[in-house]
C-alpha cells in the first residue's frame, strides 16, 4: 500500500444542550464533585477526546448498517466492509488494510474558552454548569429520597475545534471516503454525544466544515 495523501476535516463541534463526558477525579477532597467531566490536565479546560467522536461515530454507521454487534458490544471486525476500512480492524487475520481516519481530540475554541473564563470569575464555576437530578417514586409522584446527584456539564453554546485526517493510499476512492465521514457526522447530530442522551444531554451540531479547506455540506 502506497500513501498518496492526506485529506483534511475540519469545522467546529457546537453544543446545542449540556455535553457530559466523564472524566476522573485527581483527588479526594471534601467537597470534590463525583461526576466531573473530562478536562485538560494542565488548563482544566474541558475538551472532547477523539476516541469519543471515533467510537460514537462508528458506532452509528454500525447501527445503520446492521453491523453491530449487541451481543458482545465490539465494533465490527470483517475486515471488508467499508466501516473496517475507515475505523479499522482488530483482527490481522481478516485484514491488512491501515486504519484510514485520524480523529484529532477537540480542544474548546478561543471564544468559548474567554466566555468560561469569563464565567469563572463572575460565578466561580470551574468551566463548567452543574446539573442537579432526582428520580422520581413513579407509585407517589414525588422525589425519591436519597436519589439526589450533581453532575457536571459542558455548557450549552460552548464551541470546540474538530479535525480530522484521511489517509488516501492509490486505489482509494476518496469521494466514497468522504461521503461516509458526512454520512456518520450527521447521524451525530441526529443522535447525542457523551453520556446520559436520553435525558437531553449532548446534542451537537458541526458548523463551518470543510474538507481541504473547501466547503462542505453534511
Amino acid at each position: 500500500m502506497k500513501l498518496k495523501e492526506y485529506g483534511i476535516v475540519k469545522g467546529i463541534v457546537r453544543c446545542e444542550t449540556g455535553l457530559r463526558i466523564g472524566g476522573s477525579k485527581d483527588s479526594l477532597e471534601i467537597g470534590a464533585m463525583d461526576n466531573p467531566i473530562i478536562r485538560h490536565p494542565v488548563t482544566g479546560l474541558p475538551y472532547i477526546p477523539g476516541s469519543s467522536l471515533k467510537g460514537k461515530m462508528r458506532s452509528l454507521l454500525e447501527i445503520k448498517a446492521g453491523s453491530f454487534q449487541k451481543d458482545t458490544g465490539r465494533p465490527c471486525n470483517c475486515g471488508r466492509c467499508d466501516i473496517c476500512i475507515l475505523f479499522g480492524c482488530g483482527d490481522p487475520n481478516k485484514s491488512d488494510q491501515m486504519t484510514r481516519l485520524i480523529f484529532r481530540d477537540a480542544m474548546i475554541t478561543e471564544d468559548s474558552e474567554t466566555k468560561l473564563r469569563d464565567a469563572q470569575g463572575e460565578k466561580g464555576l470551574n468551566f463548567a454548569e452543574i446539573k442537579y437530578e432526582n428520580w422520581i417514586d413513579r407509585n407517589t409522584g414525588k422525589a425519591g429520597r436519597s436519589g439526589l446527584r450533581a453532575q457536571e456539564r459542558v455548557p450549552e453554546g460552548t464551541t470546540f475545534n474538530f479535525e480530522m485526517s484521511i489517509r488516501i493510499f492509490e486505489n482509494d476512492n476518496s469521494e466514497k471516503f468522504l461521503n461516509k465521514i458526512k454520512e456518520g457526522l450527521n447521524l451525530m447530530q441526529q443522535d447525542y454525544l457523551g453520556s446520559s442522551g436520553s435525558r437531553g444531554y449532548g446534542k451537537i451540531k458541526f458548523v463551518n466544515l470543510t474538507y481541504n479547506d473547501k466547503e462542505i455540506a453534511i
